[in-house]
């Protein structure tokens, strides 16, 4: 909803802005686990699972919804992983949806390190973590974290570790979390020929540097 995702892009976004790029990568990111087909994939919703966007969403996908539940960041997170945890599942890979460069490739290869490993991380290049997998509950991970800092991969996989679990580590992708990532993101995809990008987010960032290209940080 307008006002609630993406706020630090604010301004110079506006909100109308921020959530039609929010959503953009939300839907990437569910068409994006077509290929999964060894995943049961479930989607933890705000405000509210009813909401006309998230039906849609699962009636076209066939995904599961949830809410999101908890005061912050990490209770939500550690209540995603428990939802899924307590429907029988063994392990469990968590998300988010503001990378553009996320593919098939990354969940097999998390999948992949959970074999070997109790915590699977996907480092973000700003200090925190696109992905999070394990194969049991792990409340240690997500409390009093610094969130939204350059801290949190490092106290996270310090937390971890004093739990006495193993972690393994993706390799490092941007997330989009200011108006900087997307000029950044936008000129290392125009140099890295990967095409990585739909169409449908691509036109929604070209425009909004388009719109906003001059805009400096508040």
């Amino acid at each position: 909803m307008p006002g609630t995702v993406k706020t630090r892009m604010c301004p110079p976004l506006i909100p109308d802005e921020a959530a039609s790029l929010h959503g953009s990568l939300v839907m990437d990111a569910v068409e994006r686990t077509r290929p999964l087909r060894e995943f049961d994939v479930f989607l933890a919703c705000t405000p509210r699972m009813d909401h006309p966007f998230f039906q849609a969403l699962a009636a076209r996908h066939r995904i599961r919804l949830c809410e999101q539940v908890g005061e912050d960041l990490g209770q939500r997170m550690d209540h995603a992983l428990t939802t899924v945890f307590n429907s029988g599942y063994a392990h469990a890979l968590l998300v988010g949806t503001d990378i553009p460069n996320l593919s098939a490739r990354h969940y097999e290869r998390a999948k992949a390190l959970l074999q070997t490993t109790d915590v699977v991380l996907g480092p973000t290049e700003d200090g925190g973590y696109y992905l999070v997998g394990a194969k049991h509950s792990v409340p240690a991970l997500f409390a009093d974290i610094p969130w939204s800092t350059g801290d949190v991969l490092a106290q996270s996989r310090a937390r971890a570790e004093r739990a006495g679990l193993v972690v393994g580590l993706l390799e490092p992708e941007r997330d989009l979390d200011t108006f900087d990532d997307i000029r950044a993101f936008l000129r290392d995809d125009a140099g890295s020929g990967n095409q990585a990008l739909s169409t449908r987010t691509g036109n929604v960032l070209h425009t909004l540097t388009q719109r906003h290209g001059n805009a400096s940080p508040p």
